[in-house]
């Protein structure tokens, strides 16, 4: 980005024609093994894996393809090569107990003839003539847990050899900065950007960054919860006299303590959720398998909503319905058309607000000596 402005006129630099950048390039590079004949004909990352499929390719796997990752990457990635017609197999160097991907995924994917080894660690993948033919991998056991509380695996010295055609990794993401020059956007251990968890601005004042570029690798909502909130910080940081703190969601959530609650919870009905139906002839199809809900599924799934009657009040999305001025006391609340971006500067609107606050007292002290 930086390296760009520097092919600017002077006078463009001088005025911009962007005041602010959001950037969400997130992760779309796979890790690599790091292992020997990781540069082989057949083997490749499953993030590319999946992106040249859904644009219509249909990369030559073989017959015989591993899938190393147990999360849910690795899930659309050993399916997907079922697709293709391979026998497909995932290496997992952890039990099934500790797979993170979903349960669902997983038991849909044994079901489509997905094989699974658990506890073993690809060492090296051998070929013949540029082509992989083998991958050795070490068999192991569990051990102390780590910093996440999962046992950690240990290697035991013994290991096997597995034919296969081709390899596809899953065991994480990479940012891919490629040649962008971010200046001071500093960069972490793990290769992601450093910033404001609050407002999403980096050490660039101009350059805001969100998603899995700022996280690292999470689900789509996260991202999405971050493009939101990304936008009110350039909104108002591109408004002088704004502030990109106050009236923000902290998401500072607290769990409901069931011990102490002032409602009856077993009292509530505690039906299931509803599960989708699965068609089992788009089975091993790219069509999704998964139907909608029934009529009758909805009112069920409905059903279960309690009807706490719990509300998120946000004084920066008013829609101007009026239904503050009838609740409140008379006279105390008045809608005025505005535009949000005539907002003054912050360090004014105390002398702004008095202002108003002296004639609306004034008002109110009226109508109650008329009364």
């Amino acid at each position: 980005m930086r390296a760009t402005r520097a092919s600017i006129s002077p006078s463009a630099r001088r005025n911009p024609p962007y005041k602010g950048f959001y950037l969400a390039i997130g992760a779309q590079k796979s890790a690599p093994l790091k292992i020997k004949g990781e540069d082989l004909d057949g083997v490749c990352g499953g993030v590319e894996f999946l992106r040249r499929v859904n644009l219509g390719e249909r990369p030559d796997i073989g017959k015989r393809c591993a899938v190393i990752g147990g999360g849910n990457v690795a899930m659309d990635v050993c399916r997907t090569a079922v697709r293709l017609g391979a026998e497909t197999t995932v290496l997992y160097r952890r039990t099934e107990a500790e797979l993170p991907a979903d349960p669902d995924e997983v038991k849909e994917a044994i079901k489509e003839g997905v094989k699974f080894r658990y506890l073993v660690s690809p060492a090296e993948i051998i070929g013949k003539d540029g082509k992989v033919r083998q991958i050795m991998v070490e068999i192991m056991e569990l051990g102390a847990p780590d910093e996440k509380g999962r046992r950690k695996p240990v290697g035991t010295g013994k290991y096997e050899f597995i034919d296969v055609d081709s390899v596809i990794s899953a065991i994480g993401q990479q940012v891919d900065w490629g040649g962008l020059d971010v200046g001071a956007l500093v960069k972490r251990k793990n290769g992601t950007a450093e910033a404001n968890e609050l407002t999403y601005q980096s050490g660039e004042p101009d350059i805001f960054v969100g998603g899995d570029v700022f996280t690292g690798p999470k689900f789509a909502i996260d991202a999405i919860a971050a493009g939101k909130e990304a936008a009110i910080s350039l909104h108002r940081y591109v408004h002088p006299g704004q502030t990109l703190t106050m009236g923000r969601d902290r998401r500072i959530y607290r769990e409901l303590d069931k011990q102490h609650a002032l409602v009856t919870l077993g009292g509530f009905d505690t039906a299931r959720r509803q599960e989708p139906g699965y068609n089992e002839a788009k089975a091993k199809t790219f069509s999704d398998a998964r139907q909608t809900f029934t009529e009758e599924q909805v009112r069920r799934e409905c059903a279960r909503c309690l009807g706490c009657g719990a509300t998120k009040v946000d004084e920066y999305l008013c829609i101007g319905c009026g239904l503050c001025t009838t609740k409140c006391k008379f006279d105390a609340i008045r809608l005025r058309k505005v535009r949000d971006w005539h907002a003054g500067a912050f360090e004014t609107m105390p002398i702004k607000v008095a202002e108003g606050l002296v004639k609306r007292t004034g008002k109110i002290i009226r109508n109650n000596i008329k009364k």
